[in-house]
């Protein structure tokens, strides 16, 4: 028997605070960077900035979608 799949996407649940989680995550992720620079004798310096970079565009990306799913009142739990 075939399934109908809905136009509309199933978003994810927003997790309980998903502005603080996602900085954190985004932050491991630049600190991950930094410290594979540095055990593989690259220009630390450099993966700090790209690190610091990466950190603030992801960050701001996130906290954008956040946002939008916010004001559309989608939390992604519930009847759609």
């Amino acid at each position: 028997m075939l399934r109908r799949r809905s136009s509309a996407r199933q978003a994810a649940p927003l997790p309980k605070r998903p502005y603080r989680d996602s900085a954190l995550l985004n932050a491991a992720l630049a600190v991950i960077l930094v410290v594979f620079a540095w055990l593989t004798g690259g220009d630390v310096l450099v993966a700090l900035a790209v690190g610091a970079a990466f950190f603030v565009v992801a960050t701001a990306w996130s906290w954008w979608r956040f946002r939008q799913r916010l004001s559309r009142g989608d939390t992604g739990v519930g009847p759609p």
